[in-house]
This record gives structure tokens, sequence and C-alpha cells, in this order.
């Protein structure tokens, strides 16, 4: 990947400093289809969340029974940067935390601040691969089949994979803010297929 996944220049470092900046992702035990659709994300369950803060400088992984440790995290975050994580990862975590998280935390949602910019609504994977030049390792249907696996092995291994999933997603969220912080623009795949920049200002 490109060198903001590894050394941070003078210059971002600079400007981080101080701020613990939480990034964060989950993923979920049931699908919209299981729950009966997008508008019940609150019964979707969490398999898996998992953080990366920049005071700490490391990950954490959190199982179910540790959500309200994670959203502890978050609301302490100097900001939380996530990708849709406001309409999709605080509804899903909401049930098992104290905290109203989208009221209580300071937040950048990248993919809602792009879409206000470009009109429409960009995939992780597409802004990693034009930004970056190294995409996601698997997808959502993938955690979702480990975690039936988990479930009917009751085996360690599958939920191992949904972690290690889920912490390269909080690694590659990192990266893109970093080289949009970098750079002050982001690149991504448009509906052409070419490959367009966008500016961004996050400072």
């Amino acid at each position: 990947m490109h060198r903001a996944c590894g050394q941070p220049t003078r210059v971002l470092q600079r400007r981080v400093a101080g701020k613990n900046i939480v990034y964060f992702d989950l993923e979920t035990q049931r699908s919209f289809g299981d729950v009966g659709g997008s508008m019940h994300k609150d019964k979707m369950q969490v398999s898996v969340g998992v953080t990366y803060s920049s005071a700490r400088g490391t990950y954490e992984i959190y199982a179910e029974n540790e959500m309200e440790k994670l959203g502890e995290e978050l609301v302490r975050a100097d900001l939380v940067v996530g990708w849709n994580h406001l309409q999709f990862d605080y509804p899903v975590l909401q049930p098992y935390v104290f905290h109203t998280l989208a009221e209580q935390t300071l937040n950048l949602d990248m993919m809602l601040e792009l879409e206000k910019i470009v009109g429409f609504r960009l995939k992780l994977d597409s802004v990693a691969s034009a930004s970056l030049g190294s995409g996601k390792t698997a997808d959502g249907l993938d955690a979702l089949r480990w975690w039936q696996e988990h479930k009917k092995s009751g085996q360690f291994e599958p939920l191992r994979k949904i972690a290690e999933y889920c912490a390269f997603d909080v690694k590659v969220t990192k990266c893109i803010h970093e080289y949009a912080l970098e750079h002050g623009l982001l690149k991504y795949d448009d509906k052409n297929g070419r490959t367009a920049e966008v500016h961004v200002d996050w400072k």
C-alpha cells in the first residue's frame, strides 16, 4: 500500500499530534435479509468490532460481550473516523451501549462526506484501490458466512477470520484518511471505470 499506511510524513504527524483519532468498523451476525431490511439495523447484532487508536498506536478487537467497552472508547475519542459508520455501524451498535453514539461523538464519516461532493456513494474498495493501490481482502458476505461457521462448529478459527477482515478494513480506513490529510485529495473509480480525483479538506 501507499506509504501513508506505513510511516506518516512529518507534516502529517504534526497535523494529528495530540489528537486521539479512533478508526472504527464492525461486522454483523445477520444480513439485511435476515432482519427484514435496512430499517432494522438494530437487530443485526455485532459479531466483532475493531478500533485503531492513534493515541494508543494499536488495534483493539472487541467481542459481542464487550460492546459497552467499545462504546466508551468511541465516546472518549477526539474524532471517530469511519466509512458509513454513522448510518450503519452506529445503528447496529446502539442497542448494546448506554450512550447515544451519533450525538455524543465527534465524527468524520468519509463516505458521507465524499457523497456530498461527488453526488453518489463510493465503496471503500474503490477509493482504496485508486488511492492506495490495494483494496479489501474480502467482503461482508464472507464475514457473515464465517459467523455461521462459528455458530455451527463452536470453533474459534472462523471468528479469527472475521476479526482479521474487520481489522484490515479499519487499517484501510485509517490509510485513506491519512492519504487525504497528506494530499488534500482522494482518488476513486468513477462509474465509467476511470480513475477520478476529489479534493477534500479534512484538517
